[in-house]
């Protein structure tokens, strides 16, 4: 497998793939709300051409997978993996706001561990969080991420100095 190739993951409820045209829209909600991007890097889009760019962009090393409804429907969550060294992947998500509390995100990020720990031979992965987002970070700590490191204001966002936690995860540690 090439290394910027998005195999398929099906969960019982999704399919994540790779991008496609349209995922912009369904996602919009996600990227435009204030509230969803505010532990994010940068803050909400205000333009459409703008953030399909940014989730089209080719410009990072990492890899995008668009979760989907078996059922059908359109997109709901995006999760993304990056190769920070070699056998060590980095992971981020974001979910549609409307999508919240289904476990949608637990069940989606459960398959890619699995398949960068089975598949792929990672060796660790690991998260970038802000302290202060509860959802996130009770879902890394849930999926048995051990919380290593507090890096007290670590990066300056669009909201100001912010800390990181970072948390690990072993692939030894992955029971599933």
């Amino acid at each position: 497998m090439g290394p910027l190739e998005v195999p398929q993951l099906l969960t019982e409820r999704f399919r994540c793939r790779s991008l496609k045209d349209g995922d912009e829209d369904a996602l919009w909600d996600a990227f435009s709300d204030n509230e969803t991007m505010r532990f994010w890097g940068r803050g909400a889009f205000t333009d459409r051409a703008e953030f399909r760019d940014y989730l089209f962009g080719t410009n990072w090393k990492g890899r995008t997978w668009i979760a989907e409804p078996l059922a059908g429907g359109e997109a709901v969550f995006r999760m993304v993996a990056s190769a920070a060294e070699v056998q060590v992947s980095e992971i981020g998500y974001i979910l549609a706001p409307r999508h919240q509390g289904q476990g949608i995100a637990r069940e989606c990020v459960t398959a890619l561990i699995t398949h960068l720990f089975r598949t792929e031979d990672v060796h660790r992965i690991f998260a970038d969080t802000d302290p202060r987002n509860r959802p996130s970070n009770r879902l890394v700590e849930s999926l048995g991420f051990t919380r290593e490191a507090h890096l007290r204001e670590a990066m300056k966002t669009h909201i100001g100095w912010c800390d990181t936690w970072l948390w690990g995860l072993l692939a030894d540690e992955w029971p599933h």
